[in-house]
């Protein structure tokens, strides 16, 4: 049989099928297909909210889930904990809040306790430091070098070690040479025919002959012939064979190659005699500190061989050139050295001034570093503590420039031995919900709203809440103590920083859900042991009925 016979006896099968069996047999197929493709749709569904799901509990989607739980807050002002009632038991853990400000009131005695010390806000000129190190080198303007403009033979060495101090005007050694005893010979017979015609009457005699003379001097004086040697010269009226070479400067002698019997060349470098009065230090300053630093800023050296001895000096110049490899900027600096302590090649630390002019300034110790904030708290009397946002500058020393945020003579606190309760609660006053009542720290609860509607009692499985999983039962009842149904409630546990302790802020917002005659629960994570701020809160009908705050010691260690 073929396709198209096939075909035909199909059509003449329907023709000859009754109506009631064709009509149930269309209602059967289109029921199936239908069927089918509500099916596939929810397959579907299932398979995308389940690779969702999958991809949301990888560790690379936090930034993803950060952003979903910000939108989800920002989608209900309404409700304070930042979420938005859902289902039983949802959870939401977020670390690093930031919550608004508030101030604290202290009691004198708890003040005590916690050891507050209290300081000024100080408008004063200011110096930046900035430390590097270096190593000390001869001062190349304070180097003389020591060579002949003739060439001879030494004879005899006076100044024969390198190292030895030399006095200027002292003698180095002696030298013999042709040419200079030639030109003292012309000197002689030039000054005795300057003397025998200085009377004659021919015009012009005893002027050329006083010319020579002075020729004959001046070219001795060229040779760097001392006046000393030339006076000995006219007193004995014969050559100097053995001429003396004067040491031109004081100083230390750093190079010798003078040698007895030895022949030399004007151009050869006989001595270097260095003057350490004054010496260099050459130092390494980073390319990001290169713009603070300026020829004339004051400098410090000091050197681990002589402890508590400063030596200083000032920056005399910069040079042009940056070191590549190092990214470092080499800076010159000039100090005074008396009796000669830095030695070339001395290994010094070098601590340079940079004026700043006049600046506000608080103790280091007065700093609170919040996260993404920085704090100080202002005492304004009467236990009153408000921390305040600040911006800080450079830090000084054991100050630091505040550039925002203070005025001068304003009080604040510079020390406190914190306990770490006591840590927790200057931190809740800068990031709790609500401002914590005089005397705070002590483990108490308290209503906050006036026009609270509800009684509110907490209590958690087990008992005390301990680190990790936990569950928090609500009991609800009106003024009547009557139960209180359909509410929506939260309970949220938050934990300040403990910077000394490596800690940062953490809060946890759990859902509690109606399980009937007034009792609400639900199931979260603490992620540390120790002293929580727990607020809970209640609405109906998009109104507050209750908002309480307490504390809860939770166990399980840090």
């Amino acid at each position: 049989m073929n396709e198209n016979d096939f075909e035909t006896n199909a059509s003449e099968r329907g023709q000859n099928m009754p109506d009631t069996e064709r009509n149930a047999y269309r209602r059967a197929f289109w029921i199936a297909l239908s069927t089918t493709v509500v099916l596939a749709i929810v397959a579907s569904v299932l398979w995308w909210r389940l690779s969702h799901a999958g991809a949301a509990a990888q560790p690379g989607n936090s930034s993803l889930n950060s952003e979903a739980m910000g939108a989800t807050a920002q989608a209900s002002p309404a409700n304070a904990s930042g979420l938005e009632p859902g289902s039983a038991g949802e959870t939401q853990t977020t670390n690093m809040q930031e919550t608004p400000l508030a101030p604290i009131q202290l009691t004198p005695q708890r003040m005590q306790s916690i050891g507050i010390v209290l300081g000024k806000v100080e408008s004063k000129p200011v110096n930046a430091e900035l430390r590097f190190s270096g190593n000390v080198q001869v001062d190349e303007r304070r180097q003389a070098y020591v060579q002949t403009r003739f060439a001879g033979w030494i004879r005899k060495i006076y100044a024969d070690a390198t190292g030895n101090f030399i006095g200027k005007g002292q003698p180095l050694f002696t030298i013999y040479s042709p040419d200079l005893v030639s030109t003292e010979q012309e000197y002689l017979l030039a000054k005795k025919n300057a003397e025998a015609l200085q009377q004659s009457t021919v015009s012009g005699v005893a002027s050329g002959a006083s010319s020579l003379f002075s020729a004959a001097k001046e070219r001795l004086l060229q040779w760097e012939v001392s006046l000393g040697e030339i006076e000995k010269l006219d007193q004995s009226g014969k050559p100097i064979t053995d001429l003396t070479i004067y040491s031109p400067v004081a100083g230390y002698i750093t190079a010798k190659n003078a040698l007895p019997n030895m022949y030399v060349q004007p151009e050869t470098m006989l001595y270097t005699v260095a003057d350490l009065s004054d010496v260099w230090v050459l130092a390494q300053v980073f390319q990001s500190d290169a713009g603070r630093i300026k020829p004339g800023d004051p400098a410090e050296v000091t050197v681990d061989a002589y402890p508590g001895r400063v030596f200083s000096g000032r920056v005399d110049y910069l040079l042009p050139q940056l070191d590549m490899t190092t990214r470092t900027l080499p800076v010159r600096l000039v100090f005074q050295n008396p009796g000669l302590k830095l030695r070339p090649g001395m290994y010094v630390n070098v601590r340079a001034k940079l004026p700043m002019g006049r600046q506000l300034v608080l103790p280091a110790s007065a700093a609170f570093h919040s996260g993404t904030k920085n704090l100080v708290f202002v005492y304004s009397g009467e236990g009153n503590i408000e921390p305040r946002a600040v911006e800080f500058g450079p830090q000084v020393g054991d100050e630091i420039v505040v550039t925002k945020g203070l005025k001068a003579e304003e009080e604040i606190v510079t020390s406190a031995n914190f306990l770490i309760d006591s840590e927790a609660q200057l931190q809740a006053a800068a990031g709790a919900f609500v401002p914590p009542p005089p005397g705070a720290g002590q483990a108490a609860s308290m209503n906050v709203p006036a026009q609270s509607q509800a009684n509110v009692d907490l209590t958690t499985d087990p008992e005390p809440p301990h680190k990790g999983s936990n569950i928090v039962r609500v009991k609800l009842t009106g003024q009547d103590g009557k139960p209180i149904a359909g509410a929506n409630v939260t309970v949220t546990f938050f934990m300040a920083a403990m910077p000394a302790m490596g800690m940062a802020a953490m809060k946890t917002a759990i859902n509690a859900s109606d399980k009937g005659g007034g009792t609400y629960e639900g199931k979260g994570d603490l992620g540390s042991g120790g002293t929580w701020q727990v607020t809970i809160r209640a609405q109906r009908n998009g109104q507050i009925i209750a908002n309480k705050q307490l504390t809860l010691n939770a166990t399980g260690g840090m």
